[in-house]
């Protein structure tokens, strides 16, 4: 069985990161499952890995650029499995520690300062600790979580590949 190369790898994680949007649009416009604030910050994160690994598929055989590209999906990854570890982390609060419901994220927007609309939304709300669909036991936020970690990891194997002269 032939291995794949760092520049497949790319494209499959970039298809990866378009299918896992897609569904996620899916949920919403099909099933009426409006994302929360923090489901929002996940879905710009798989955007932002999803393009940084279809650059790195695209540039070639660059090993230099492949690697800079892979270090940008390993940020964004962390930072979105971080987001998606917090809302997990709100899911999993009982009843009645789950902060209130607050403002929309485009009220936020328009009436706040991006660090202020930033922190308010990485609190969460009510509405972020809601687990409304779920497959093999897992919520959406758990799963986004597994898909942002398994993205970090092969961002991170393309990183550290052994160099070959190019």
């Amino acid at each position: 069985m032939p291995t794949l190369t760092p520049r497949q790898w790319c494209g499959l994680a970039a298809a990866a990161c378009a299918g896992l949007l897609g569904f996620g649009y899916y949920l919403e416009f099909a099933h009426g499952l409006e994302p929360c604030p923090l489901c929002i910050l996940q879905r710009l994160a798989f955007m932002a890995v999803g393009t940084s690994f279809l650059a790195g598929a695209l540039i070639g055989r660059r090993k230099v650029g492949t690697r800079v590209l892979a270090l940008l999906a390993l940020l964004f990854a962390g930072l979105g499995g971080g987001v998606a570890g917090r809302q997990v982390w709100l899911q999993s609060l009982p009843a009645d520690a789950v902060p209130a419901c607050g403002p929309g994220l485009d009220y936020m927007i328009g009436n706040f300062p991006l660090l202020k609309t930033l922190s308010m939304v990485l609190r969460g709300s009510g509405e972020c600790a809601e687990n409304t669909w779920q497959f093999l036991g897992l919520g959406i936020a758990a799963w986004a979580l597994l898909w942002f970690a398994l993205l970090g990891l092969l961002a991170l194997r393309l990183l550290l590949r052994p160099s070959d002269g190019t």
